[in-house]
C-alpha cells in the first residue's frame, strides 16, 4: 500500500508466479510530477520514496520484471533493483535537500532555480525531467511542508495581476518602451524575462497586438526548449491563445458514468457546494430533504449565509420542500441526460412541499465552462 504517493489510494504488487512487480505509478521511466500543473494535491517524495524502499526490502530479490501503469518494462534482477534505487533516491533527494535549504533560509524560488540532481541520478535517463521537473517538485515540496508564503512581506499580499501589470508598465516607461526593450532581451536569447516583463503588458492591455505577439514568441521559444513535456504543452498553449483567442470546440464530457455512479451521496453534495454562487446566494436561505429510494438514503441539505450544509440519515419537518427520486435518476441529472422537471413530469420523482424554493436553489449554482483564458485576463 503506497497511499498519498502518486494517488491518494496508490498501491503496488508482486506477482510471484511470473516474479513480476507493478510498481503503479511509483517507479517509471521518468521524474514524475510531485506536483501536477493541470491542478492536484501535492504529492509528498518521502513517503514515495519510503514506499519504493518497501518495495525493495519486501521482493527485490525475486524480481526478474518491473512495469508501471503507464511505461514499459524493465527486465533482470540487477537492472531492476538499480532502477528502484535510482527512482527512491531521487525522490528523497528532491525532498531532503529542499528542507534542508528551506531551513538555511531559501524561498521556494530560490531553491528552485539552484537545486540540481547529483550526477550519479541525473544521468540516468529514467530520472530525467521528461515529464515532472527538478524545479516544479522542488518547490512542490516547499509548499507541502511549508506552504506558499516565502517570508518576504511584500509578497504576502500581492496586487492582482491585472492592477500590478498596468502600474509595471507606467514604471516602465509605457508599453512601447517596454515593448522595445523586450526585443532586445528577446533577441539576446533572454526568454524567461522576456515573458515575465511582457506579461505585465499584456494584462495592462491585453489588446495590444504588439506584446501579445513578442509574449507568444517568447513562450514558444520556451517551450522548444523544455525538457518537460508539459511545461512545454504550457509554454506551446500559452503561444496559441495569445496569437488565437480561445477557441471554444467540443468540450469532453467532464465526468464518465462510472465515476458518478461509484460517487457517494456526500461527494455528490459536497460538489454542489462547489457550485454554489456564494453572490447569487447572498441572504437567502434554503433547505430540503432528498429521500433516495432504491438506495434508502436521505439526507437534509440546507444552504445559510452563502454556504451549503447537510445532515446525512435525518429528514427534517420544516424543509421548505422533501425530493424522493432514485440514486439511478439523480445519476442521470449529474450526466446532463434529464432534468427534474422531466422526471417530475414522468412520475419518476416527487417533489412535496415549496417547488419553486427548489427551483430558486437550483438558479444559485454555477455550471463550470470547459474553456476559459490562460494566458490573458
Amino acid at each position: 500500500m503506497a497511499p498519498e504517493s502518486e494517488a491518494p489510494a496508490e498501491f503496488m504488487f508482486y506477482l510471484p508466479k511470473f516474479k513480476a512487480f507493478c510498481a503503479a505509478e511509483d517507479a517509471t521511466h521518468t521524474l514524475h510530477n510531485l506536483y501536477t500543473l493541470r491542478g492536484a494535491k501535492v504529492r509528498d517524495a518521502l513517503l514515495w520514496s519510503k514506499y519504493l524502499q518497501s518495495a525493495l526490502d519486501m521482493h527485490g530479490d525475486d524480481m526478474q520484471v518491473i512495469f508501471a501503469s503507464h511505461y514499459w518494462p524493465t527486465w533482470g534482477n540487477d537492472r531492476i533493483n538499480a532502477f528502484l534505487r535510482a527512482q527512491r533516491d531521487m525522490y528523497r533527494y528532491l525532498h531532503d535537500q529542499v528542507m534542508r535549504m528551506a531551513n538555511l533560509g531559501q524561498t521556494p524560488l530560490e531553491i528552485g532555480e539552484a537545486i540540481r540532481l547529483p550526477d550519479s541520478l541525473a544521468k540516468h535517463w529514467y530520472c530525467r525531467s521528461y515529464y515532472g521537473t527538478v524545479y516544479h517538485d522542488a518547490v512542490a515540496q516547499y509548499n507541502l511542508r511549508l506552504g506558499f508564503f516565502d517570508g518576504v512581506p511584500a509578497n504576502l499580499h500581492r496586487l492582482p495581476p491585472t492592477e500590478s501589470g498596468k502600474r509595471y508598465v507606467e514604471f516602465m516607461g509605457g508599453a512601447p518602451a517596454v515593448l522595445r526593450k523586450a526585443h532586445e532581451s528577446f533577441d539576446k536569447g533572454d526568454y524567461r524575462w522576456v515573458a515575465e516583463v511582457v506579461n505585465h503588458v499584456v494584462f495592462a492591455d491585453p489588446q495590444n497586438t504588439a506584446a501579445r505577439q513578442l509574449l507568444a514568441d517568447a513562450y514558444e521559444q520556451l517551450g522548444y526548449q523544455s525538457e518537460s513535456a508539459p511545461w512545454r504543452n504550457f509554454y506551446l498553449t500559452g503561444a496559441m491563445e495569445l496569437r488565437n483567442g480561445v477557441r471554444k470546440g467540443q468540450a469532453p464530457a467532464p465526468q464518465s458514468p462510472d465515476t458518478i455512479q461509484a460517487m457517494p451521496l456526500d461527494m455528490f453534495l459536497d460538489y454542489l457546494g462547489i457550485r454554489l454562487n456564494a453572490e447569487r446566494a447572498n441572504g437567502k436561505t434554503a433547505s430540503f430533504n432528498l429521500v433516495l429510494t432504491d438506495t434508502k438514503e436521505n439526507c437534509v441539505l440546507g444552504v445559510e449565509n452563502s454556504a451549503l450544509h447537510y445532515s446525512k440519515g435525518k429528514t427534517s419537518k420544516s424543509a421548505d420542500a422533501t425530493v424522493t427520486m432514485t440514486r439511478a435518476d439523480l445519476n442521470s441529472i449529474m450526466m446532463g441526460q434529464t432534468n427534474m422537471q422531466k422526471l417530475v413530469m414522468a412520475g419518476n420523482a416527487k417533489i412535496d412541499g415549496n417547488s419553486q424554493k427548489l427551483g430558486e436553489f437550483v438558479s444559485w449554482l454555477d455550471n463550470f465552462d470547459f474553456w476559459f483564458n490562460i494566458v490573458t485576463p
